[in-house]
This record gives structure tokens, C-alpha cells and sequence, in this order.
């Protein structure tokens, strides 16, 4: 058992001069402004390209690779939606490849075996992969990111880890082919059994085996509702506790989805108890309820049970209390609402846009993921959380569990 923990908070350019080994991509691509491409979501460094390149094929990509190749000196970074953090989606004087110009190379749904799948672009957004599964088929891919305005090959150059990890592992876990273009430029079907070296060291691979133009992600029958509720913990050995049983539940028996994150105890709107409301308009967290011998930091688990419109509104409901009537959080401090599968899982959105007009959308993220064993998560907790992070970071601090074996 391990716990993934995300802390999230809320540069220079410089002159380029032309290539003469690259100065004809002008002629053969779509050559956008570089402004965009010398920053991203981290806004902490800032690095100018020579170019950015918007390829609308694979061949376009494997041509801008091999003629970065042919030099001796040039750069190439592939951009998705640009939410790195540490400028890996720039090229210091060097080429970007704006995929998102790939974004409708690829949709096609296939069976294998009786199993579907979808092959998309890599420069799709994940949010449209959703839509036009849902829409389209009724299907879905079984694992994601909790933010979906990320490209396909961006999450897969990463991991794409959320609360259905626990259960179905990454989404690097969920994709059986790729079609990647290597450092030389080559164009490469791999999986498992072709090209498996490629494959594996392109997922999770941050981009630096090759660039994904295609992905072969599986599917599986969307729902149509989700029951999603959170409830509050003061003690972290009841938090984990609760966390690790909940995970080690098997398919059908437990939740759906199963995250959860560390707030502060205090009235502060960007790291207190209102960020565990996901209705504030009917929602009210009444710290009466909040034990007295509590810390600087509470521990909110996030559960989601799916169910369909064919569900009888009691079946869910016997099975969310059978489930949470096992958990030991805070009483008083448990809230759920119903909401469509795509609204729970485009829950993120919201917050976009509040941030979006407040403006700490463009402020700096700097952004830490680490994985902590089982064997000193209490350690981490009693220093980190309770110590370094009892003030808050300005943002969410997300910590769940996860399977090893996932």
C-alpha cells in the first residue's frame, strides 16, 4: 500500500536566430506564434523557441524530428494543453510541436476480443475523449486525471493518476498500442509484444523516448450518475485507516472512486474548511462539529458509488450507507450530492473558471507529486502536514491510497 500526495500552489526570454538546417519548415508547416510555447501552467520558467510547429498529421511531426535530428544542436519538446510545471513543454531555441493541431487526426472506436477501445489522437484533450465516448457509445475510459483539459499523450508521458487508480492503475496502465515517433524521426506502432521497449519507456517516459500521435485507450460502459460525498476525519490514523480498507474493497463491493486531501482547520477560504464544500449555495461545514482536540489539519476523504437511471433510488442509497456506515469520520461533517458521470468527472472546470477571472490562473503553480510507503505515511504526516504544511499551500494538498500491485 502507498499513498500518492499532490501539493499544489497557488523567467527570462531570449533572442533566437534563424536555422539554416531548419530554416524550410516555414514552407512546409503552420509555423504558430511563440509566445504561447515559452511558458506553461507552472509559470515558473520561461525558455523561447525557434519555432513552434502546429503538425496536423504524423508525418508532420516526423518531419520537424528529423530535420531537428540532422543538426547538431536542436531541441525538440512536444506541447500538449502546456499544464507542465517545469518547462518540460519548452525547447530553449529548439522546436516545439504544438499537438494540440492533432487533435481530430485520430477517433476511432475497435473491438478486440469483445473489449472496446478508441484510438485518439495524442493531442486530443482527454474532457473531449469523454464527450464523445459518453455521447457517441455510452462508453468510457476507465481511468483519469482529475483535471481533463490535458492532452492524451501529455498524461500518458506522465502516469494520469486519480481515484480510480486504485482500482484500474494509471492511465498508463489502461492503453494497449501507441503510435510514437522516436528521436530519429522513425514512426513506430508498439505494445506489449511489438516495439515493447519503446512502449513501455514512452509511457511515463516525460516525453524523452518519443512523441505519442496515437493511443489505444480501453473502454467500458459509462454510468449515468455518480453519488459523491465527502467526510471529514481529525485523526490521520483514522483517515488512512479507513483509506486502505476502502481500496483493498473488490470491484462492485466498494466505491468507485476513492481520493481524498488535507485542509486546514481553520476559516481561511483558499485552505479551510469551505474547500471541502461541493455545494457551498446548500452546504454549510459547521466547525462545531470539528472535535476540540483536533489539530492544525483535517483529512477529508472523496467517495464517489456509480449507478445507472435503471437503479433504484434505494438500492444506491442501502449501498453508499451500508459502506460509509463502516467509516469513522466526524459525524456531522459528511456532504453528498448526485451528479451526472460527466459533471463529476469535469468537476475541475468549475474551479478553472474561478480562477480564470479571478486571475490565479496565471499566477506561478509550483506543483509536487511523491508517493510515500505505507511504513512512514504517520511520520509524514506528524512532520509534514501538521508541521511544514499546517498553514496551507494556497491550494489543495490531495493525499489517497494506492494499491501497489495497481
Amino acid at each position: 500500500m502507498i499513498a500518492y500526495i499532490e501539493h499544489f500552489v497557488h523567467g527570462n526570454d531570449t533572442e533566437s536566430k534563424p536555422d539554416d538546417d531548419v530554416s524550410g519548415l516555414a514552407a512546409n508547416f503552420d509555423l504558430g506564434a511563440t509566445g504561447i510555447a515559452s511558458k506553461d501552467f507552472g509559470g515558473m520558467k520561461s525558455f523561447k523557441p525557434l519555432a513552434l510547429i502546429m503538425p496536423t498529421t504524423t508525418v508532420d511531426v516526423s518531419q520537424a524530428v528529423k530535420a531537428a535530428a540532422r543538426t547538431s544542436h536542436l531541441t525538440v519538446a512536444a506541447r500538449g494543453n502546456g499544464h507542465s510545471i517545469n518547462g518540460q513543454a519548452m525547447a530553449d531555441k529548439g522546436l516545439v510541436l504544438g499537438m494540440r493541431a492533432m487533435e481530430d487526426h485520430y477517433f476511432e472506436l475497435i473491438w478486440v476480443d469483445g473489449t472496446p477501445y478508441v484510438d485518439v489522437s495524442g493531442g486530443a484533450l482527454w474532457e473531449d475523449v469523454l464527450k464523445r465516448c459518453v455521447l457517441q457509445f455510452g462508453l468510457a475510459p476507465r481511468s483519469w486525471t482529475d483535471y481533463l483539459s490535458l492532452t492524451v499523450g501529455g498524461t500518458l508521458s506522465n502516469a494520469g493518476v486519480s481515484g480510480q487508480a486504485f482500482r484500474y492503475g494509471p492511465q498508463t496502465s489502461n492503453v494497449t498500442e501507441l503510435e510514437v515517433v522516436n528521436g530519429k524521426g522513425d514512426t513506430l506502432i508498439c505494445n506489449e509484444t511489438q516495439n515493447s521497449e519503446l512502449f513501455f519507456a514512452t509511457l511515463g517516459g516525460l516525453g524523452q523516448f518519443g512523441i505519442i500521435t496515437r493511443a489505444r485507450v480501453m473502454l467500458q460502459q459509462a454510468p449515468d450518475m455518480v453519488r459523491w460525498i465527502r467526510v471529514v476525519y481529525s485523526e490521520f490514523e483514522d483517515y488512512i485507516r479507513d483509506a486502505e480498507w476502502l481500496v483493498a474493497l473488490g470491484e462492485g463491493d466498494g466505491f468507485d472512486y476513492v481520493e481524498g486531501f488535507v485542509f486546514v482547520n481553520s476559516d481561511d477560504p483558499c485552505n479551510g474548511w469551505s474547500t471541502v464544500l461541493m455545494d457551498p449555495q446548500n452546504q454549510r461545514f459547521d466547525p462545531v462539529h470539528v472535535p476540540s482536540t483536533s489539530g492544525p489539519v483535517l483529512y477529508c476523504l472523496e467517495l464517489v458509488r456509480h449507478y445507472s437511471h435503471v437503479d433504484h433510488p434505494s438500492y444506491v442509497d442501502m449501498v453508499v450507507d451500508r459502506l460509509v456506515g463502516e467509516l469513522g469520520f466526524v459525524e456531522g461533517l459528511k456532504f453528498e450530492v448526485d451528479v451526472t458521470y460527466m459533471e463529476f468527472l469535469l468537476r475541475v472546470n468549475r474551479a478553472e473558471e474561478e480562477a480564470r477571472s479571478n486571475g490565479t490562473w496565471d499566477a506561478p503553480h509550483p506543483w509536487l507529486n511523491m508517493f510515500v510507503s505505507k511504513s512512514c505515511i504517520l511520520d509524514f504526516d506528524r512532520e509534514v502536514f501538521k508541521k511544514i504544511l499546517k498553514q496551507g499551500v494556497g491550494g489543495p494538498i490531495l493525499v489517497y491510497p494506492l494499491l501497489r500491485n495497481k
